[in-house]
């Protein structure tokens, strides 16, 4: 049996701090990386995140916090990646500790910058770390949710279904169901088509469109994910599972998700770069759009929502002429 030993979060927003919400819970013990010293201390002061859902309290007993990831990375055999993907090279630079004999779980709902690559990939490639010992975690699960203890069900994704498995007995209690799959790169890259859609959506909703044609808009969303699914890694999987079509769902339509805010901001006429600025988050649905864009380039996939979000967002085209292009599409 594997045993997922000692548990660290690399991350310092609210998703890591939802995560490890969820597994200090079960293991009474986790390392955390935060980059910032003051945010520690800050951390251990208050007895919560100061920056992201301060009404989740900790024992910081608990957790071991260090501003090195070197320190994190020698002492601790699981490592959970949280970070925004548009910043994970920039914390990874700073890794000089060798990590292919760990287990690494990404919790990452995007595309690696520049590289293109979904980040298990981005790890096998840079980091020599072998596919049995690289895991996905996905699912429809706010972190806002999951601090409040609502029922959310998460996937594990990895080649090796024992670690999947043992990872998923940490992640499990009485709000937090699992499952595990071996579609690591396919729940990937759902993982960031979703936020892309519901980009869509925001922007869909700022323009007064109702709910008739929202649920036309994901219909199409979820086909549209498929096609580039079966076209990127064409195994036996299910798009109408939790992973893939539930993740959708609910970054589609939650007031929770910020792609969505984003979107709608965007569709309110907001500029790209006011929407950033007000909303003080990252929407990682913006950096996949361009990233998914030039990936598909490859591969030639039909896919109209992904196309209108990036000629709104980098092109700068209005909203409302790209939208209405979609819905003389949509059938």
């Amino acid at each position: 049996m594997f045993d997922c030993g000692k548990i660290a979060i690399i991350g310092g927003g609210s998703w890591a701090t939802a995560i490890a919400k969820i597994i200090v819970g079960h293991t009474h013990h986790i390392g955390w990386y935060m980059r910032r010293d003051d945010r520690i201390e800050d951390f251990k002061r208050l007895g919560h995140n100061p920056a992201y859902l301060v009404s989740v309290r900790f024992n910081t007993d608990e957790i071991d916090f260090s501003s090195d990831i070197n320190e994190i990375a020698q002492r601790f055999d699981t490592l959970v990646f949280v970070t925004p993907s548009p910043y994970l090279k920039n914390h990874l630079k700073k890794l000089k500790t060798r990590i292919n004999d760990k287990f690494v779980v990404t919790a990452i709902k995007g595309i690696v910058p520049d590289e293109n690559v979904v980040c298990s990939e981005y790890f096998h490639q840079v980091y020599d770390v072998h596919y049995d010992n690289l895991a996905c975690l996905a699912g429809p699960s706010h972190a806002e949710e999951v601090a409040l203890e609502r029922l959310s069900y998460l996937t594990v994704g990895c080649a090796d279904k024992t670690k999947a498995q043992a990872f998923c007995d940490v992640l499990r209690s009485d709000y937090i169901k699992t499952k595990t799959s071996f579609d690591v790169v396919g729940i990937e890259y759902s993982s960031v088509l979703k936020n892309v859609y519901a980009i869509a959506a925001g922007i869909c909703s700022g323009l007064k469109f109702g709910d008739n044609f929202q649920a036309v808009l994901m219909s199409n969303a979820i086909q549209e994910m498929a096609r580039f699914l079966k076209a990127v890694m064409p195994v036996e999987r299910d798009v109408n599972d939790s992973a893939y079509l539930g993740d959708l769902l609910v970054t589609g339509y939650s007031n929770f998700s910020r792609n969505r805010v984003f979107g709608t901001m965007i569709g309110k006429g907001y500029s790209v770069k006011s929407a950033q600025i007000e909303m003080e988050m990252i929407a990682e649905g913006y950096f996949g759009t361009k990233c998914m864009k030039e990936i598909n380039r490859h591969y030639h996939v039909n896919m109209p929502i992904l196309d209108a979000m990036y000629n709104i967002l980098y092109e700068r085209i209005s909203p409302q002429v790209e939208i209405k292009l979609l819905t003389d599409s949509f059938r």
